[in-house]
């Protein structure tokens, strides 16, 4: 301790002036600041600070860009890329296309006289997509609108329904009914109107019809009822031919259809927009051979007859010999084309051209001009007719018991005997065979088992086999007219021949057609064909005198006093068409007049007569009377005056 300097004490300086810690130096290191005292501190005033504006102008400037972006984008397609299809679909939406009905010809008889025609009418249309929910604003606009327009028109709501209602998606055509009347029109268009009216006042009513339209149309008439309906045919609801010479010549009478197309808007035509047309052409007149009145005069007493004696049907044909123009053509039971709900199925068609049925003793004809036209025999060689004759595996009769009969060719056909005709014809050849085939080319000459030629729906050619194909009976009965079929015109075609000197001429039911701009244009001559020679002819149309004009002829009741008149009767076994076997007869008369210059024929026939008599002298011959003498003074046919040549129709043994 020793060794240390004592501690040197401090010796207080001079004192100096106080001030504060802060002045002059800074605290040290962990020192605290020198409060101030607070009375002596003043209150500092609280800045808020903004956030920078340019972020948020940044994203709102970035999606107003998108969204023009997307807006020039979208114009670009519209009007640029996709322009041609939305003015397409535009131009769907408010263009309207609809077919403009062509008018259909007349059908008049050779006179012009009006048997079928037509008169304004509306088909009534429809576009479905004004029937959309989206369009009405309610659901269910088609039921509504069909259920006002039902009663109107005759149809089930449910049918309207499917119309209005296509499958097919955005169809803008449908068409509710065709060819109504102007009444029927005048019916929907006077409540469309109203409710147009209603809805324009209270919003809360829908206008259901505002999608209806009309286009002007025609209608099918028939003036003169059920005068020649089996002729004529009929209409469908289609506008197109059902039957008859509507269907066979439907192209030639319907015409062409046009095309309209306007602008709409709101299921109205807007008058002002432009609208483009293709007219239609009116279908071309038809005119007939037929002749109104002897028509009328045929169909009146077929159908008097039918009726008188219940038989199922009945036909009556008049044919001009020389020009082979039918001037009747007549169906009992008929039926009338302008009311088809009311018609009898089994009535509708033309029964004379499609109805195949054994001709019986009219057929006789053809056999007796084989057998003149071949020299087998002349009018007045000996036939002696026995009371049976067994043939093949049948033993043949006549119509009546009788002795033996000594006739002559002549007098076999006057008497229509069955055994002398089979007697007859086996002279064609030296066998049956061969007589059977000279037989068979005749009747095919006739016409037989071919066509008329009149190309009519639903005509039958008739049946004839071949010869080869004759069973033993047939070989025997076709010389009678039992065993092959024809049709009530091919019939009357076989007499027409003979009238006309052996020549055959097609039937013509046609004279001609006038068209749009008036010029007639005539039907093609019809073909010609030489069948026997002009002397058999003659020969066979004073043996067909024999008949009328004999009193033991079977065709007294035919007699027209004044004209010399050729015909034959015909009673034939019927086969029923229902079950396919032998029931009834088919009862008939065919002649012309003058004999000796004929200018007509007539055919009648009768099926299944089941009250009074059925012999066809007896029901037809009265019929072919009657029809005959309104023909011939319709014609202004005088008589010839000449005398028959009166042939024996027996000879002493």
């Amino acid at each position: 301790m020793s060794d240390r300097e004592p501690p040197r004490r401090r010796v207080p300086g001079p004192a100096r002036p106080a001030r504060p810690a802060s002045a002059g130096r800074r605290p040290g290191p962990g020192a605290r600041p020198a409060r101030r005292p607070a009375a002596a501190r003043p209150a500092a005033p609280r800045v808020i600070r903004l956030g920078s504006p340019r972020p948020r102008l940044r994203l709102v400037g970035l999606a107003l860009a998108l969204v023009l972006i997307a807006f020039v984008v979208r114009l670009l397609q519209v009007q640029a890329v996709d322009a041609s299809t939305y003015a397409a679909k535009a131009e769907q939406n408010r263009y309207v296309g609809q077919i403009l009905a062509a008018e259909r010809g007349e059908i008049t008889d050779r006179s012009g006289v009006a048997l079928a025609s037509s008169e304004d009418a509306y088909d009534i249309t429809a576009d479905p997509t004004m029937f959309a929910p989206a369009e009405l604003k309610t659901g269910d606009g088609p039921e509504q609108a069909a259920a006002l327009l039902a009663p109107i028109l005759g149809q089930e709501q449910s049918a309207l329904v499917k119309k209005l209602r296509p499958r097919n998606a955005g169809a803008r055509y449908a068409k509710l009914a065709g060819r109504q009347t102007p009444q029927v029109w005048k019916q929907i268009k006077d409540l469309k109107s109203a409710l147009a009216t209603k809805a324009e006042s209270d919003p809360a009513t829908v206008n259901v019809l505002a999608g209806v339209f009309s286009v002007p149309s025609s209608k099918r008439v028939y003036p003169n009822g059920e005068l020649a309906a089996g002729i004529l045919g009929w209409v469908n609801s289609e506008g197109k031919g059902g039957g008859g010479v509507e269907q066979q010549l439907n192209t030639t009478l319907a015409g062409k259809d046009g095309k309209i197309r306007y602008a709409q808007s709101g299921g109205r035509q807007v008058p002002t927009a432009g609208s483009t047309e293709t007219p239609a052409v009116p279908g071309s007149d038809v005119e007939l051979t037929i002749d109104r009145d002897i028509q009328w005069a045929a169909q009146n007493a077929i159908t008097e007859q039918v009726k008188e004696s219940k038989a199922d049907r009945g036909y009556v044909i008049v044919q001009d010999t020389r020009t082979g123009e039918i001037l009747a053509l007549a169906n009992s039971p008929g039926f009338d084309p302008n009311d088809l709900s009311r018609a009898n199925p089994d009535a509708l068609g033309n029964a004379a051209l499609q109805d195949a049925y054994e001709p019986g003793s009219t057929a006789k004809v053809m056999s007796m001009a084989a057998v003149l036209e071949e020299n087998a025999a002349t009018p007045l060689t000996h036939v002696t007719v026995p009371n049976r004759l067994h043939r093949g595996d049948r033993l043949f009769q006549d119509d009546i018991d009788h002795e033996t009969w000594y006739l002559t060719l002549n007098g076999v056909l006057a008497k229509s005997s069955n055994i002398g005709t089979i007697l007859a014809t086996g002279q064609l050849g030296r066998t049956q065979a061969q007589a059977n085939q000279t037989l068979y080319s005749y009747l095919r000459k006739f016409g037989i088992g071919s066509h008329t030629g009149l190309g009519f729906p639903g005509e039958t050619k008739g049946i004839l086999a071949a010869p080869g194909d004759w069973s033993t009976s047939q070989q025997y009965t076709i010389p009678f007219g039992q065993g092959v079929s024809i049709n009530a015109l091919q019939a009357a075609s076989v007499y027409s021949t003979i009238a006309n000197g052996g020549v055959r001429v097609e039937p013509t039911l046609v004279r001609g057609t006038k068209g749009p701009d008036g010029r007639f244009t005539p039907a093609e001559a019809p073909q010609k064909t030489r069948v026997v020679s002009a002397k058999t002819a003659r020969t066979l149309a004073q043996m067909l005198e024999s008949v009328v004009d004999d009193r033991e002829g079977t065709g007294t009741k035919a007699r027209i006093p004044g004209y010399r008149v050729a015909g034959k009767t015909g009673t034939a076994n019927r086969v029923d068409p229902a079950t396919g076997k032998y029931r009834g007869y088919t009862s008939s008369f065919a002649g012309f007049a003058p004999a000796d210059n004929p200018r007509v024929t007539v055919y009648c026939a009768i099926q299944n007569a089941t009250d009074g008599g059925y012999f066809g002298g007896q029901i037809c011959g009265p019929i072919f009377k009657k029809v005959m003498e309104f023909s011939l003074k319709t014609l202004q046919i005088p008589p010839t005056g000449a005398k028959p040549a009166n042939l024996p129709v027996f000879f002493a043994p």
